[in-house]
């Protein structure tokens, strides 16, 4: 990783879309300061676009498409991107699989958040669980623990023996049926809201993350950027970004976006 000093310019000249993980890469200690809420303004306001791809659930995500300064929003991992057109007032809600699917796939889940708090019996489903559509998340960070590394390794080996994808974020274990991620989905959206295909159109994306479930993201863009507190995140990554932000979490994001910007 190289430091985001070293982005060059005419890389930063190219970039079209801005991509953004939230929790501790907008946010931090859990809060959304008004320096990262302006620097996602600006961004915007420069003629990117700007779009969260994030593990937090569609409650928080039909206001965050309503509300903040962006184009859309990817969800709970890539189960879906909302995308609010403000002249016509309607929501777009593009999920990767049916409702039908969904709706089994909560059933195993349940009964598979009651065996994994059973195992670990220092975690806790989330707090934002109730607006979940299509994943489970365990809170290891956010409102308990921290759990210890041992605990979330547990916590991923009970997912992934039940056939689910796991994904660890910063603060959650998100686990799900279904052969998405945070990627999956971005190459949706790319198509369906700007006719373009993510891969050729990949050297105008900026990335930036801060966990494991941002790898995919960060292996796919050559402009991927960390926040600085990824460094303990880096053994579990199997994709490590190309450039670090010197602070962490929200400074790191505004660090970030006045780079591009200048």
């Amino acid at each position: 990783m190289q430091p985001v000093a070293r982005f060059p310019a005419e890389q930063r000249a190219s970039i079209r879309f801005v991509l953004t993980d939230i929790d501790d890469t907008l946010t931090s200690d859990g809060r959304l300061g008004a320096a990262a809420y302006r620097a996602l303004e600006r961004l915007t306001q420069s003629g990117r676009h700007v779009v969260p791809v994030t593990g937090r659930p569609a409650g928080w995500c039909d206001m965050i498409a309503r509300f903040w300064p962006v184009d859309a929003v990817v969800g709970e991992n890539g189960a879906f991107y909302f995308r609010y057109d403000h002249a016509a007032r309607r929501m777009t809600r593009r999920y990767f699989v049916v409702e039908s699917e969904r709706e089994m796939a909560h059933r195993r889940l349940d009964r598979l958040a009651a065996e994994i708090l059973a195992a670990v019996p220092g975690a806790r489903v989330a707090a934002d669980q109730p607006y979940r559509v299509a994943d489970l998340a365990i809170d290891y960070r956010e409102d308990c623990g921290p759990l210890s590394v041992a605990e979330v390794n547990r916590i991923v080996a009970l997912f992934e023996a039940a056939g689910a994808t796991a994904k660890i974020s910063s603060i959650h274990v998100n686990g799900w049926f279904g052969d998405y991620d945070k990627l999956a989905m971005t190459h949706i959206l790319f198509r369906e809201l700007y006719d373009l295909d993510l891969d050729t159109a990949r050297d105008a994306v900026a990335f930036i993350g801060d966990s494991p479930n941002d790898a995919p993201m960060f292996g796919h863009f050559p402009n991927s950027i960390a926040v600085a507190n990824i460094r303990p995140h880096l053994a579990r990554l199997g994709a490590l970004p190309t450039y670090v932000t010197e602070a962490a979490s929200g400074a790191g994001f505004v660090e970030f976006a006045e780079m591009l910007l200048s």
